[in-house]
């Protein structure tokens, strides 16, 4: 392999990566890798501990500096340094499981410089590498910023939504350290059983906090809702949504919106979660995103939330009642993508059966769906839209057969109906 034009020997390279070895290490198998590259085979979840390249089963993955290599790999960029070759510098040694208890123990010294200091730390080291993230979560680090994350949210509804800087701080470095710890799905289910009321420490900071650390919890409240249990997902509270909503509405970041509407979505598989988004205000924040989004995957995601909302009486409500809901449905199909046309047909199809009064039919006429849904038949689409698509027109085809509004060339394939 060459470098900038410069042969690099063959030892220097990463057997599973091809690139130099910037810190490399040995298992017991004698195989060396890069730091970095090993520890994200180990650690990753995805793969039984094995040995990459000799496939040996390595129940105790030890890991060992191989400082010999290293310093042959760092001399060989100081004398290719005149070609553009970079010395990269010693790496630091991963941190102990000792060493992270310590600062674990640290952090848990409540509204201190001290505490804050060992934040900013260890957010500084989960940061490093995935070995050092997985030690702090064995370490309990998740429950421990949980804890924080919970005082901070108190404190800052104690004083009406003012978060004092100490709290604050401390909330931020929190939430911004439990992101990017990645915990594993079993981690979350165990902070969900550990903390029944995680869900309301959640809705707490995004009622009362920054827009960073609404994003941060909007985010990782992706990963709590899937570790719910039934019992709790079909009883959550109201302010959940409310506030759901509110992340959409503000649009703090598009990785915030788009994480919002996935929670959204994934509750609202459930009927009555469904109503209390609509109750929230659910139907209209998201016609209002449709109105002017521009991304296409956040219009996917966003009509497969009105989707789920207009399959209860409440949401099929609230979109015949916006001045503007059934012509923007109406716009997306064809217009974004096949799944967002999809959706947009199976939300017309709702209204179509369940909510189509005589106003609401004459509607669909004037805003075009009607035409939209008769260009849909000569195209190819999926046999399941074709077919919904065809029952919304056999529904109302006396009201619709013979309106001007329908494209002559298109007369031929809605007379059947």
């Amino acid at each position: 392999m060459e470098e900038k034009g410069i042969e690099v020997p063959i030892y220097f390279l990463c057997p599973i990566s091809l690139q130099i070895m910037r810190d490399p290490v040995t298992l017991s198998t004698g195989v060396t890798y890069d730091r970095e590259s090993i520890e994200r085979w180990v650690f990753s979840g995805d793969n039984e501990v094995t040995c990459p390249m000799t496939k040996q089963l390595l129940p105790d993955p030890e890991i060992i500096p191989n400082h010999t290599l290293r310093r042959l790999i760092q001399g060989w960029c100081v004398a290719n340094a005149a070609s553009g070759v970079e010395r990269f510098p010693t790496p630091r040694a991963p941190v102990s499981k000792a060493q992270m208890a310590q600062l674990l123990d640290e952090s848990t010294a409540a509204a201190s410089p001290t505490q804050l200091a060992a934040l900013r730390k260890l957010r500084s080291i989960v940061g490093e590498s995935e070995r050092n993230r997985r030690t702090a979560e064995s370490a309990g680090a998740p429950h421990l910023l949980v804890s924080i994350i919970r005082r901070s949210a108190a404190a800052s509804s104690a004083v009406d939504g003012c978060t004092g800087s100490t709290s604050g701080s401390a909330l931020e470095e929190a939430l911004t350290i439990l992101h990017t710890l990645q915990v594993s799905p079993q981690g979350f289910s165990e902070l969900v059983e550990r903390n029944g009321d995680l869900v309301e420490i959640f809705t707490e900071v995004l009622r009362s906090s920054s827009y960073q650390t609404r994003a941060y919890a909007v985010i990782l409240l992706q990963s709590i809702t899937q570790a719910l249990p039934l019992s709790q997902l079909v009883n959550l509270k109201k302010e959940i949504f409310e506030e759901l909503k509110s992340v959409v509405n503000d649009q703090i970041s598009l990785k915030a919106s788009k994480a919002a509407l996935r929670v959204l979505s994934q509750l609202s598989i459930w009927g009555k979660n469904r109503a209390k988004a609509t109750k929230a205000g659910g139907v209209g924040v998201i016609l209002e995103l449709l109105l002017d989004e521009q991304d296409g995957k956040v219009c996917e995601m966003a009509m497969v939330v009105l989707d789920q909302l207009c399959g209860c009486a409440e949401g099929r409500a609230e979109l015949v009642g916006h001045p503007a809901g059934i012509a923007v449905v109406s716009k997306k199909i064809l217009r974004v993508s096949q799944l967002a046309t999809e959706r947009a047909v199976k939300v017309l199809y709702s209204v179509a059966k369940f909510s189509a009064a005589p106003a609401v039919v004459q509607e669909m006429l004037h805003v075009g769906v009607v035409s939209k849904l008769c260009l849909l038949l000569q195209l190819d689409c999926g046999s399941k839209t074709k077919e919904k698509t065809k029952e919304i027109l056999r529904l109302h085809a006396r009201m619709w057969k013979d309106s001007p509004c329908i494209p002559p060339l298109l007369q031929a394939s809605y007379a059947c109906y």
